[in-house]
């Protein structure tokens, strides 16, 4: 494994009696950046995380985290952060409690940090958390986490009980931590319009295994949006990959990713925005084989 990957999968594959969460998952995720993992329900970005936090086994497949395979260990769980959507802290507590007890268990736990992050938010600290309101315990549980000074923050689906403004107090607080140094993120969440303020690389899976891998800017750069009359796309489609298909009529509507120069000048080319694409491909689940999307996610990733 690259020491320039944070993390790293090859061949990933979870098979349950009767249920395949990932299959033939190969991504790549740099140190450094906040990574958006997006999917639909079912899709596999929960039994990923679980992958890799060393919490469920692969049935078969690579797996690297911080350039080691996941373990339930003290040395492998002082470099990695877990926080799940149910956020697993005592109601009864203080944040002040969760502090002292955390700082018993890690040994690079950063008692004062965590307290002047949770007093610039106006969070109390000896509040029991279960008084708090759902953003005050968003906000609780993400300073907790970074308290471990964790190299790696693993985070499942956090926002998504948040109204709009303690999410994005929430993703502000994310985005300085790791404009800090040292912090690599991978945050699931269905919420792309929010993910968009704050994540600069992405993770797309679609029936278990991922269509897109990479930084958000280079892969917006490969795909456009192409309108013209109502037409046969065939030609096309040997030079391109078509992702989507509107056609009524009188128009067609492609979400493409381009693989060279469009030869055709009758099509009219736009560019496209972050929650348009992985909805394109999201909307695609029923015939991914068929169009070679999984292609486009094995060549995304680096490595």
């Amino acid at each position: 494994m690259s020491p320039e990957l944070a993390v790293e999968t090859r061949g990933l594959t979870k098979q349950y009696r009767t249920k395949t969460a990932l299959l033939d998952c190969t991504i790549s995720v740099p140190t450094g950046r906040i990574s958006a993992l997006v999917g639909a329900n079912g899709a596999g970005k929960s039994t990923l995380l679980q992958i890799l936090t060393g919490l469920r086994s692969a049935s078969r497949g690579e797996a690297f985290v911080l350039g080691r395979g996941p373990e339930q260990n003290a040395a492998f769980l002082a470099d990695v952060g877990f926080l799940a959507q149910e956020i697993a802290m005592y109601k009864r507590f203080s944040a002040e409690d969760h502090i002292g007890i955390g700082s018993h268990l890690n040994p690079r736990w950063d008692s004062e940090a965590t307290r002047t992050r949770l007093q610039a938010l106006d969070i109390p600290l000896d509040q029991a958390v279960g008084t708090l309101s759902g953003g005050q315990r968003a906000q609780v549980a993400l300073a907790l986490a970074l308290a471990k000074r964790p190299r790696l923050l693993l985070l499942d689906e956090p926002v998504a009980a948040l109204d709009p403004l303690a999410r994005r107090q929430f993703l502000a607080s994310l985005a300085e931590a790791v404009a800090d140094g040292g912090l690599t993120v991978l945050l699931s969440s269905h919420l792309v319009t929010d993910l968009e303020r704050v994540c600069d690389h992405v993770v797309l899976l679609a029936s278990a295994q991922p269509q897109l891998c990479g930084d958000i800017d280079d892969i917006l750069s490969e795909h456009r949006i192409l309108t013209g009359p109502y037409r046969d796309t065939t030609a096309l489609e040997r030079d391109h990959v078509v992702v989507e298909n509107k056609s009524t009529d009188r128009q067609t509507t492609l979400v493409v990713r381009i693989r060279g120069p469009l030869v055709d000048p009758s099509w009219d080319a736009h560019t496209i925005g972050l929650e348009d694409l992985i909805l394109a491909y999201m909307g695609n689940t029923s015939n991914l084989s068929e169009r070679g999307l999984h292609a486009i996610g094995a060549k995304q990733c680096p490595g």
